[in-house]
């Protein structure tokens, strides 16, 4: 048996389809049928039909078939499956068998054409004598068919063609030589895979058909074989489904199989062969393309085929030929098999995304290589899955998989590796027993002191010799060797962590922290140094603790001695420097932690933590810790309990302490653009002089950038700040301060919006100190915020009104009204105005002097100051949105000030008004009272505004408390630009306000001009006053 024959054959790996062979092709000479043939089985896609083709003559002799059996009953089989079943069903017996012939239906010889056809489907039919194959015909034409139903002569001939071939139509078909062969032969395939399914289903009750005749005595395994056979016409058929079930049921009828020695394996090959179909039943199969079999019946030995007995006919031949098979399994490399194997596997798991099942097999692949003493792969494959596995915290495992490879290093002699490997089996994480650790301990050392290990137990005889040459070539080479070793992707025998006293530390104090070590090995044991590393390098030589030994102490005198370890017992080292003053604000970390085992002259191991310590396994403990309840028993009052030391790995430096007062005074709040004043008061409270006082002060940082552009800071009050200020003065030298001393110094704010602002003062300073035994300078800051509000000084309101007071929503050309402003004080201290102006837009002319009214006015919290100007609006035309009317500027400072504080100027935009002209404007010449009984004079003046002539009608109405003389009606014209005078004297007759009568005006041209808008313009009431004596009069006059 060679060890090809361990593989499955190719039949059984192959994917079954259905087997068709095409007749009467001549692809050697006839281009056509080239063409044909090139079109069925070349560049075949995964979308057509699953059919194997074969071109073979006409008169090819298929496999002949066996006469059907009519009963079982004595029969007897003499094994489950024969060799060659599967191939001959595969590539002998076709389930369809096509016969291509060249005939057209115009052919003029068709008589005898049709003939040599009928001829060709007997011969294949001969052939085929006993099969159920199906036949049909092809006929090649040159021509395209036109539709059906249309050519009536060739559904004639087809009939007739039928007839004679002995076919029916769906066995007879038409293959046209055009452009779109392709398209033709694809719908051709789909036909012929109809046969084939039809001929697969046939087999498949015929052989079910069988079953009646058996029984379970005799016939156990014509059942598996007849089981089988309906599977594997399941899988031609395409019946993926039923194959798999049929497949299951053969192989739960092999268990039912009475094994015996002699058949053992033949019940074994087929359960394996049953077992892998139903496993590749499914889509996408990978089967493995390897030499077939020579055997008749497979899974049965070579020299006793066909033997159903259980007893042995010939012990002696049985002997020799199992000890043939065991000489020439001897020969197979099962290592190379089983890592193939194994590899498929993890690729499967893999694509599967099972971690875990890939790293178990990964294990498996490196210990197969370890046995096939390929310890490189071995390690490499291992050292991979060494990870997973600590960090999920299998700590069986892991001590497994470590002890491997500490063998494969030891027999490679790899002195790195068998130093890491070793100091993890040394540790916590190891489940080895006290006595293994102890042999591991004692090896590490002899390495260390540059002597051999002893061999690790169980490695290959042939393998230890080997690699004590590889370590006496070691020994031999002689030399300082410096192992450092990372482990924070290991669990070592010694745990670390560094802790520092508190989270920050004042520069003027030694910095302090500890360094935690404890041993996990079976035995105390010594190391040489300590050493711990900084972000700052400068410190690194301040934290370095040695101890002067020999190789040989290592193991010796533990009791004695700094930097001896004693298992399960916690060691502190404290560690103390002084920190920079260019620190200050800066975080000093603790990068990595050195423990140096061995010399640096010789060989030594230093064990590397990064940052503060910890290693694989130490975040798992950590939180495992944090989530017992489990009490902690008592230590002495020197122990500590190593779960409840955490790891602080940095610190900050901070400056020291000041020793001064800063206090602020102001009076807030502030009002908008004022010089707003803030006194800072610094005084000394060192014991020494402090030198290099400097002050920054302004607007903190980090506010809103409307608030720093808005925000101007001055040490001078005396002129106003501008944009070129900035929000925050930086070191301002204010020199030296000596104990008790103090000094002041006034700032200026001047802030351009309302709202909240914080405000920073901070103070540095130098001063000597003394820290160690060592003089210092350091440099302290003190710094305080003040939040101030920034306010309006006063809300200004403005209105405009007519000459009678009363509110305008727009104004008049030419026709004066009056702009009224209020100013209210909203500051909580006093106001000075200091002076008022009004600046005209161009479009604005006063009607008298424009003068301030509210000069020198002091106003307190809720006082409010006005003004009254009267104004004139020239014509301006249509213009959108109003005329400007200009600013109103007031000048103004606080009432309690110093005098050479500058006067704030705050400018307010007067509203736009809207101007209209208007056809005629009258005005009214009339005393400011009046008299009973005493005539009372009043002019109406009426003036033409438009370039027209205006016809104006004018009527009077009475009133109840005056008589009057005058026109009471009349109708005029008044030129462009002119202006008409009207006299009446009116004549009271009643005291008190007394409403005058109504002058009422009538534009013939411009009908909207109402009375309403007339009495805009003129008065139309007047006090009357009672009638008196002479003397009332002077002294009304007098008043």
């Amino acid at each position: 048996m060679s060890p090809t024959q361990w593989d499955f054959p190719v039949e059984l790996c192959c994917r079954p389809m259905a087997f068709v062979t095409l007749t009467g092709l001549d692809v050697v000479y006839n281009a056509v049928h080239r063409a044909v043939w090139d079109a069925f089985c070349a560049n075949r896609r995964a979308d057509r039909v699953p059919i194997s083709f074969k071109v073979l003559p006409g008169d090819h002799e298929y496999p002949k078939c066996r006469p059907k059996r009519t009963s079982y009953e004595w029969y007897i089989p003499k094994g489950i499956l024969k060799t060659g079943w599967m191939n001959k069903h595969l590539n002998l017996v076709p389930a369809l068998v096509v016969v291509f012939y060249e005939l057209d239906w115009d052919e003029p010889q068709w008589k005898e054409k049709q003939s040599e056809c009928a001829t060709r489907v007997e011969i294949v039919r001969q052939s085929l004598q006993g099969r159920n194959t199906k036949v049909a015909v092809v006929l090649i034409q040159k021509k395209t068919p036109l539709p059906p139903g249309e050519d009536v002569t060739a559904s004639e001939r087809a009939a007739a063609l039928c007839n004679a071939c002995e076919l029916s139509g769906k066995s007879l078909f038409v293959l046209p030589h055009t452009d779109h062969l392709v398209g033709y032969i694809i719908r051709l395939e789909n036909a012929f895979y109809e046969h084939a399914q039809t001929y697969y289903y046939t087999e498949i009750r015929r052989v079910k058909s069988h079953k009646e005749f058996l029984n379970k005595t005799t016939h156990q395994l014509l059942f598996v074989r007849h089981q089988f056979k309906i599977a594997f016409f399941s899988e031609l058929k395409q019946d993926t489904q039923n194959a798999l079930k049929n497949y299951r049921t053969a192989y739960n009828l092999v268990h039912e199989l009475r094994a015996h020695e002699t058949n053992i394996l033949e019940i074994k090959t087929m359960a394996g062969f049953i077992n892998y179909k139903a496993s590749v039943t499914y889509p996408n199969p990978d089967p493995l393309e390897t030499q077939t079999g020579v055997l008749d019946f497979y899974g049965q030995r070579s020299w006793r085929q066909g033997v159903l007995s259980f007893d042995l006919s010939d012990p002696e031949k049985e002997k020799v030929g199992i000890l043939a098979i065991q000489l020439k399994e001897r020969s197979v490399v099962h290592s190379e098999i089983i890592i193939t194997l194994l590899s498929n596997a993890v690729a499967q798991f893999k694509k599967y995304k099972c971690p875990r099942m890939k790293s178990h097999l990964m294990v498996q692949m490196g210990e197969e290589y370890y046995y096939a003493k390929d310890y490189t792969k071995a390690l490499k494959l291992l050292d991979y899955v060494m990870c997973d596995y600590r960090s999920e915290g299998w700590w069986t495992l892991l001590t497994s998989i470590l002890t491997t490879a500490l063998k494969c290093s030891y027999l490679m002699a790899q002195l790195k590796d068998y130093i890491t490997y070793s100091l993890e089996l040394l540790g916590r994480a190891s489940t080895l027993k006290d006595d293994q650790k102890s042999r591991i301990e004692k090896n590490l050392i002899n390495v260390l002191m540059n002597e051999s290990p002893d061999p690790e137990p169980d490695c290959d005889v042939l393998a230890v010799k080997t690699a004590q040459k590889l370590w006496s070539d070691r020994v031999s080479l002689a030399g300082s060797g410096v192992f450092t070793i990372g482990v924070q992707d290991f669990v070592p025998f010694v745990q670390c962590k560094a802790k520092f006293h508190a989270p920050s530390f004042h520069v003027d104090v030694p910095v302090r922290f500890d360094i935690y070590l404890k041993a996990d090995c079976p035995h105390p044991i010594r190391f040489s140094k300590l050493c711990v590393s900084f972000n700052n390098q400068e410190y690194n030589q301040f934290c370095v603790i040695e101890e002067a030994t020999k190789a040989s102490e290592v193991l010796e005198n533990l009791t004695q001695g700094k930097m001896c370890l004693v298992p399960g017992k916690t060691r502190k080292f404290l560690f103390k420097f002084v920190a920079k003053t260019e620190d200050v604000g800066k975080k000093i970390e603790i990068t990595s932690v050195d423990l140096v085992l061995g010399h640096e002259t010789g060989r030594c191991v230093v064990l590397n933590w990064q940052g503060g310590g910890g290693d694989a396994a130490s975040s798992q403990e950590a939180l495992q810790a944090s989530r017992s309840f489990k009490r902690r028993p008592k230590l002495p009052d020197n122990e500590l309990h190593w779960d409840s030391i955490v790891i602080q790995a940095s610190t900050m430096i901070i400056s020291r302490v000041p020793n001064i007062s800063v206090h602020l005074r102001h009076d807030p709040p502030a009002l908008t653009n004022e010089m707003y004043c803030l006194v800072v008061t610094v005084e000394s409270h060192e014991k020494t002089r402090i030198r290099d006082v400097k002050l920054t002060a302004g607007l903190k940082p980090g506010q809103d950038a409307n608030l720093t552009q808005k925000t101007h800071v001055s040490l001078h009050g005396t002129e106003l700040c501008d944009e070129s200020y900035p929000a925050l003065l930086t070191d301002i030298p204010v020199g030296d301060l000596h104990p008790g001393e103090q000094l002041e110094k006034m700032l200026y704010v001047r802030c351009g919006t309302v709202g909240s602002r914080m405000f920073l003062v901070y103070v540095s300073y130098l001063i000597n100190t003394t820290i160690e035994d060592k003089e210092i300078v350091c440099k302290c800051h003190k710094d305080e915020t003040v939040t101030i509000e920034t306010v309006f000084p006063f809300d200004v309101a403005v209105k405009f009104v007519s000459t009678k007071f009363e509110h305008l929503e727009r104004v008049y050309a030419d026709i004066p009204f009056l702009l009224m402003t209020d100013l209210l004080s909203a500051s909580p201290w006093a106001l000075t105005i200091v002076s008022s102006e009004l600046q005209l837009a161009p479009s604005m002319t006063p009607v008298d002097q424009l003068e301030s009214q509210v000069d020198k006015v002091v106003l307190q919290t809720g006082e409010s100051a006005s003004e009254c100007f009267c104004l004139r609006c020239p014509s301006v035309g249509n213009v959108e949105g109003g005329v400007a009317t200009g600013h109103y500027i007031i000048s103004w400072k606080r009432t309690s000030a110093m005098g050479n504080v500058p006067v704030i100027s705050t400018a307010v935009t007067l509203p736009h008004v809207i101007v209209e002209n208007i056809p005629l404007h009258v005005n009214a010449d009339l005393p400011s009272f009046g008299r009973v009984r005493e005539s009372l004079p009043v002019r109406y003046h009426l003036q033409n505004k438009t370039s027209l002539v205006q016809d104006v009608e004018i009527s009077v109405e009475p009133s109840d408390a005056f008589m009057f003389s005058g026109l009471k009606q009349i109708r005029l014209r008044i030129l462009p630009g002119t202006e008409q005078e009207m006299l009446y004297n009116f004549y009271p007759l009643m005291a008190g306000y007394q409403q005058l009568p109504s002058l009422n005006v009538n534009l013939l041209r411009f009908p909207h001009f109402t009375n309403q808008l007339l009495r805009r313009f003129i008065p139309t009431s007047i006090f009357v006053k009672p009638q008196g004596r002479l003397v009332d009069d002077t002294s009304i006059a007098a008043a």
